[in-house]
């Protein structure tokens, strides 16, 4: 259904109305091999090249479970505070489409593996928000279809679709939030918030390479408007609107857009008097905006029953228990850990959080905290931002940065030489002691050497000189300057500082 609708900004929204939404996330395993059968899960192999009878589902083939992605769920539940059940069961979720082979989905529909969790984590100005798991479960992923022709790459339009059987099969395990609410125009910012704290204890977990840019972690966004009540009245007395899912949101920035999108435009429906119908939509990076798909479904619409080719999942407790046990530090102990370690207010821990891992590596090579922080979270950071990369893909390293330190440190390099010397590793010059070598760097640090410099600018500058002798001594700056011009900026500007005092005292 095509809906018209005038736009609506977001504040205008948000006044109108309160947001509700739920996020499911699928994160795609790293183990092996597949959910249910023993073919390879790598990752970019050449289509339909790693599939066996039973990920294709051929008439007779009988599924094994994966053992190890077992495992991952059980340690991700627990990191998510869940509840681990006893005795789970898999399901086939009924349904047509290319991208399934069989014509259902072996998953874990009514008896899943981990339920009634929760997530804490901090936005950025440090507002700490809770949001409640429901629902933590297995299940297989389906193929990869290309469509080509048409618009976007969606079906709509396309000539013909390819569909590639490689990722069929590969294990999920798929994160359901209970509803979230009362959030209101900070609604964008927590869950974009909540999907990067899952990503962050996927990746400490170890059970996922968590790349978005690869599928290897894609989020479904639901999202509903109710009217906001006047003051004292019960804003939860006011039923939830119709939701929307958009599916397949691949990027934090997109889940926020896509949820403030939905608001706006929801919000300018239901003010004109229109409805908002129940559908997966899809998500443009290009405009921020999303489509419709098609109707959504519901549990019913799927005719789930117990997969009988697979035996209830009965985890012993005593495994469970070790499991516990073997879980590394999470994300949020482990940053409220190093700030008291390091000593760092709320500010700058939050403008560390996007390179904290660097930042430790770079203090763990031997750097101090506070020298770590500036170089990750300035130059280099401001670098990542210019190429349009992640810090971690720049070409230094945490020891780059931390020797970089070391030679500032030894009085080797000044702040403004450390600068040309990191400009040297990151143009692949070598680390920094090499390419301090390499371009003659140095500070210039004999007494000698310095001593004429000094000399031959007072010199040069009789009637500063001058100066300095009847008492103002604010003129000893444009000494300093003379100097550091005469040694390409290689003097230590204080002990220049000392030598001028020193001649003219």
């Amino acid at each position: 259904m095509n809906q018209q609708m005038e736009f609506m900004s977001f504040d205008e929204a948000m006044q109108r109305f309160d947001p509700v939404f739920g996020i499911e996330v699928h994160v795609e395993l790293n183990t092996a091999t597949k959910m249910f059968c023993s073919c390879a899960t790598s990752f970019g192999a050449p289509p339909n090249t790693l599939v066996c009878p039973v990920c294709i589902g051929l008439p007779g083939s009988m599924p094994t479970l994966n053992k190890k992605a077992v495992e991952s769920a059980i340690r991700l539940g627990l990191a998510l505070n869940c509840s681990i059940a006893s005795m789970s069961r898999f399901a086939r979720k009924n349904y047509f489409y290319p991208d399934l082979s069989k014509n259902y989905q072996i998953s874990q529909y009514d008896e899943p593996i981990d339920y009634d969790g929760y997530v804490e984590f901090e936005l950025d100005d440090g507002t700490e928000v809770r949001v409640d798991i429901e629902r933590a479960h297995m299940e297989e992923d389906a193929a990869k279809l290309t469509h080509v022709g048409g618009a976007a790459g969606r079906i709509h339009g396309a000539n013909y679709s390819l569909v590639d059987y490689n990722r069929g099969g590969v294990p999920l395990i798929e994160i359901v939030t209970k509803p979230v609410e009362g959030m209101g125009e900070r609604t964008p910012e927590v869950a974009r918030a909540y999907v990067a704290a899952l990503r962050d204890i996927v990746r400490v977990l170890g059970i996922s390479d968590a790349r978005m840019d690869q599928g290897s972690i894609r989020a479904d966004v639901n999202l509903s408007l109710r009217r906001r009540v006047e003051a004292g009245q019960d804003q939860g007395a006011v039923p939830f609107g119709k939701r929307t899912e958009t599916k397949n949101v691949n990027s934090l920035r997109a889940i926020e857009l896509a949820v403030r999108y939905e608001c706006e435009r929801q919000a300018a429906l239901l003010t004109a008097g229109q409805p908002v119908v129940q559908e997966t939509r899809h998500f443009h990076e290009d405009t921020g905006a999303t489509t419709s798909g098609r109707s959504k479904e519901e549990a019913e619409d799927y005719r789930y029953f117990p997969e009988p080719d697979l035996l209830p999942v009965c985890p012993p407790a005593k495994w469970v228990a070790e499991l516990r046990a073997s879980l590394p530090e999470l994300p949020a102990r482990r940053r409220r850990r190093l700030q008291a370690e390091w000593g760092f207010t709320d500010l700058e821990m939050r403008d560390a959080a996007g390179v904290l891992d660097l930042i430790a590596g770079t203090v763990e090579a031997g750097a101090s905290p506070a020298g770590a922080r500036k170089w990750w979270t300035g130059e280099l950071m401001r670098t990542a931002n210019e190429q349009g990369i992640s810090p971690e893909e720049l070409p230094v390293t945490p020891g780059d940065v931390a020797s970089l330190e070391q030679l500032i440190a030894q009085g080797t390099l000044t702040d403004k030489l450390a600068r040309q010397a990191l400009a040297g590793t990151l143009a692949g010059e070598g680390p920094p002691a090499a390419v301090v070598a390499a371009r003659g760097l140095a500070v210039v640090g004999d007494d000698d050497a310095l001593g004429k410099a000094v000399d031959d600018a007072l010199a040069a500058n009789p009637e500063v000189a001058e100066k300095i002798r009847g008492g103002k001594t604010a003129a000893i700056g444009a000494i300093v300057g003379a100097v550091m011009k005469a040694t390409r900026g290689k003097a230590d500007a204080a002990k220049v500082r000392a030598l001028i005092e020193e001649r003219l005292s």
